[in-house]
């Protein structure tokens, strides 16, 4: 069976935060929607009929956006996804998404938003799979 990733582990939350990045850090999202969103794991979040892993992300989003702009985040690229130009070619994502934080610590103090982790079960429901690339932003000094 493949491996599927939908959540950090702790060993990943550690070894990021360990990475010391200093001032902002862009999170690269590649996210693969179920075609049927399962809310199993969160049934007091399902709608009244079955709706589509896109759909529930769109919900997912709504939910979090006044979350990740009022820890200092933004959506700095959302777009559709496909096959690679370059890569494995039995691989595609559906949706990319490219988030800002103001810093390590204003993620973190996101993610563990207490208001905000109640919606987080409409991104369970919606997502087959994902990665989440932590990137520190590099300066060009020779301007």
């Amino acid at each position: 069976m493949k491996e599927v990733y939908l959540m950090p582990t702790q060993e990943a939350g550690r070894d990021f935060v360990m990475r010391k990045i200093k001032g902002h850090v862009v999170m690269l999202n590649l996210l693969r929607f179920r075609k049927i969103a399962d809310y199993s794991a969160s049934p007091e979040l399902m709608p009244d009929k079955p709706i589509s892993g896109k759909e529930a992300y769109q919900l997912y989003i709504d939910h979090t956006l006044p979350f990740l702009e009022s820890s200092g985040g933004e959506i700095l690229l959302m777009g559709e996804g496909g096959n690679y130009l370059i890569g494995p070619t039995n691989e595609s994502w559906d949706l990319m998404l490219l988030i800002k934080q103001n810093s390590v610590e204003s993620f973190l103090a996101f993610e563990s938003n207490q208001e905000y982790m109640k919606g987080i079960g409409h991104r369970t429901a919606a997502l087959e799979d994902s990665r989440l690339l932590p990137i520190n932003e590099i300066i060009n000094e020779r301007k």
